[in-house]
């Protein structure tokens, strides 16, 4: 513990938070640095970071570790690439070895310091029982990767890639219509996590999913960067709205390359070695392969994968298919194409019906589509779609800044039938109703009123008035053209437009505000969280300097030993100015004095603090 807690004093503060950053341990308790050394070196900490190792870097902890456990004074970087060479392992192993050994240092499981490495006793317990019994062996854990055998496979892999692609379209189209809705309106984050129940039930409605797989499919949307959190409320992101735009293929690409981003990237080259097709038995012998000591952590992980495989057509019924190892071998493109070659055809030209509906006979093209959802509500979602065209929708792509001009040439330019009569009309009539009612800031002297409403039409007003479905914003009448709101002039506008009124919103002076209701998520502003690591660096570096902190740090060092039944070589001043080492074990630190066993004399010292001059560990052998 003694070179540890050495080695956690002399780091620079930002590499010692950076290395405290990858171990488990709870910072409660910890006052100095011979406490946190203590901590990193607790069974459940090791265990922990053991169990995250990879097989190259356990591999030459466990060659350090057993040369280590017959040689006190610890061992050197050549003696570790030495060892690893009787043991056969391969080149890049035994020349990488000093680098890795850097990172485990880095990693503070051991102290690394002028090509001399020791291993302390704690992480040598608790590593080299292990091996041959529930871990490899030092020389299995050296040996290079097997050989991938070819076997046969009597799996209609045809079958498997269109089923594959199925669910890879199903994904990227679930996930369009979930940043659809939440355009139309937001989703509420409750104080304890997760999405509000009615909002859950809207989104999982209108992306054509289970309660159940919402989660997912929000989560993936979430960590693709397509929607962001403002405030208490997700919205639609700025990346959201441009990955909406793409093609299927291009969709999917962003989310197997997230997918591709959560596996370590030693990982990947390893899985994508194979040249036969992977399958699910293969790719957990091969992580396990890859993290010898994993457990539980590991085979959750894995679970989590292959579900998020499955959703992305990277697997069908929990085996993978060759576009999951070419994702992994950073062939995404090639992935996309096997994929899209069974994606069904978009279009760019619709049916319009003289039922005010509208068929596409296919998925129609993401700006077409997003242009008409403007202009229409979405009835059917599926391959052949189907939108409805109502005064709402009409009065909605006015407000939007539509016209009845521009409405019927996009529709025009659209159709494989031509602009049916009612639809002409209804257009028209929306047009000529449009701003009937008018949305407006209300006045101050109005306050607490936020948002006025006017029309000519009295009955209009005395309608408005007495609507059940507008309780929610509040209206007071304030005179037989006029009502207020305590509510914003947005939120009034879309209560108004969602209750079916042929409302506008308008600025002070009267004129007509074009307003759109998809509003997007700026991307978000990362803040600073109270960071544990940073609170506790201050309390364990807080050193005032001088002769009291070395004394304490000395009298730290002399303790920690006679806990650990160490021997140390113990330098002490003489009177006349030279000086003496001696070779002690520590058996107590008390008033300014060590009480310590003089391994070659064979007799108890006691000597003063004050004439110690430092403490090293006890040289080999």
């Amino acid at each position: 513990m003694l070179e540890l807690a050495a080695r956690l004093r002399e780091l620079p503060r930002e590499e010692l938070a950076a290395a405290l950053q990858s171990r488990e341990f709870e910072p409660n308790g910890v006052h100095d640095l011979f406490d946190l050394a203590e901590l990193l070196l607790s069974p459940d900490s090791l265990d922990h970071a053991i169990s995250r190792l990879d097989r190259r870097r356990l591999a030459v902890l466990a060659v350090a570790a057993g040369l280590a456990a017959g040689n006190a004074g610890g061992t050197t970087v050549d003696d570790v690439r030495g060892e690893l060479a009787q043991l056969a392992a391969s080149d890049d192993l035994i020349t990488g070895a000093e680098e890795l050994l850097e990172r485990l240092g880095g990693a503070l499981l051991i102290v690394v310091a002028e090509r001399r490495v020791h291993v302390p006793v704690a992480l040598t317990s608790r590593l080299v029982p292990r091996l041959g019994e529930d871990l490899p062996s030092a020389a299995e854990l050296a040996a290079p990767a097997p050989p991938v055998l070819v076997t046969g496979d009597e799996v209609d892999r045809s079958i498997l890639e269109r089923r594959s692609s199925e669910a890879a379209y199903a994904t990227v189209a679930a996930t369009a219509e979930l940043l659809s809705e939440l355009g139309t309106q937001p989703a509420r984050e409750l104080a304890k996590g997760g999405l509000a129940l009615p909002d859950s039930k809207r989104l999982a409605e209108a992306s054509g999913t289970t309660l159940e797989d919402l989660p997912r499919l929000f989560h993936r949307a979430d960590e693709a960067g397509l929607v962001a959190r403002e405030g208490a409320f997700w919205l639609e992101s700025d990346h959201g709205a441009t990955w909406a735009l793409e093609t299927a293929k291009g969709r999917w690409l962003r989310l197997a390359e997230c997918w591709r981003d959560r596996i370590p990237a030693p990982l990947r080259d390893l899985v994508a070695r194979r040249t036969d097709t992977l399958t699910a038995v293969a790719l957990r012998d091969d992580v396990r392969w890859y993290y010898p000591a994993g457990g539980h952590w590991l085979d959750d992980g894995l679970d989590r994968l292959l579900g998020e495989a499955e959703a992305l057509g990277l697997a069908v019924a929990g085996e993978p298919v060759e576009s999951g190892r070419l994702v992994l071998a950073g062939q995404l493109d090639v992935a996309a194409d096997r994929l899209a070659a069974y994606f069904p055809a978009q279009v760019d030209k619709v049916y319009l019906q003289h039922d005010l509906t509208i068929v596409s006979p296919g998925p129609l093209e993401p700006s077409l589509d997003a242009r008409l959802r403007g202009i229409a509500d979405v009835e059917g979602r599926d391959l052949a779609s189907t939108y409805r065209v109502s005064a709402a929708s009409v009065n909605r792509a006015l407000a939007a800044g539509e016209s009845a001009e521009s409405i019927l040439e996009f529709l025009g330019g659209l159709s494989l039938t031509g602009i049916p009569q009612p639809l002409a009309y209804l257009v028209g009539e929306a047009a000529v109703r449009f701003g009937a009612v008018r949305v407006a800031a209300a006045d101050e002297s109005d306050a607490p009123a936020k948002a006025s409403i006017r029309s000519d039409d009295e009955q209009l007003v005395r309608t408005l008035a007495v609507d059940q479905s507008l309780a929610s914003i509040g209206l007071r009448q304030s005179g037989p053209h006029r009502l207020l709101s305590r509510f914003t002039p947005d939120v009034v506008f879309w209560a108004l437009s969602d209750a079916r009124y042929p409302v506008a919103a308008e600025d002070a002076a009267g004129n007509i505000v074009r307003l759109r209701r998809h509003r997007l998520a700026p991307a978000p502003v990362v803040t600073v969280k109270a960071d544990p690591i940073s609170a506790l660096l201050d309390r364990v570096l807080e050193e005032p300097g001088g002769e009291a902190t070395e004394q304490a740090w000395l009298a730290r060092q002399l303790e920690a030993a006679a806990r650990a039944k160490e021997t140390l070589t113990v330098t002490v001043r003489m009177p006349g100015g030279d000086t003496a080492d001696y070779l002690l074990a520590p058996a107590s630190v008390a008033n300014g004095r060590l009480r310590a066993r003089d391994r070659k004399a064979d007799i108890e010292r006691t000597l003063p603090l004050s004439a110690i001059a430092s403490v090293a560990p006890a040289p080999a052998g």
